[in-house]
């Protein structure tokens, strides 16, 4: 299971990638592996600034659909549009293309609330 040590991660089994006040956000190798093959990624929550841990969007895959938790309060300025086209980035390359959104962070101290990779690796027992 790759976990990179550079990134920060939710319970929810979303990874972060901080850079200065923005986020790129996508969910972790585990959770892709745990949904299986994913067909379509929502999100209709672009250019709205929502709270920490509300729904941004939903990832569907063959057996299941999963909300998307916001990890950190801010502003939604990017989505990843290739998704619409090429879900299945999110199960190949969940960390590179297969990223899901981008926020301008409106709260940095939300940051020390993350965990990192360790921390994760024990919460899914890698």
């Amino acid at each position: 299971m790759n976990i990179p040590s550079e990134l920060k991660y939710t319970k929810d089994h979303e990874w972060v990638k901080i850079d200065g006040d923005v986020a790129t956000v996508g969910i972790t190798d585990f959770a892709q592996g745990e949904l299986g093959d994913i067909v379509y990624v929502e999100v209709e929550t672009l250019d709205e600034t929502l709270d920490k841990d509300e729904v941004f969007g939903t990832v569907e895959a063959v057996k299941t659909v999963s909300d998307l938790f916001l990890p950190l309060a801010g502003e939604i300025i990017e989505f990843n549009e290739s998704l619409e086209d090429e879900p299945e980035k999110v199960n190949s390359d969940p960390y590179g293309d297969g990223w899901m959104i981008k926020i301008k962070i409106s709260d940095q101290s939300q940051v020390e609330g993350l965990l990192s990779d360790s921390d994760y690796k024990e919460l899914v027992g890698a």
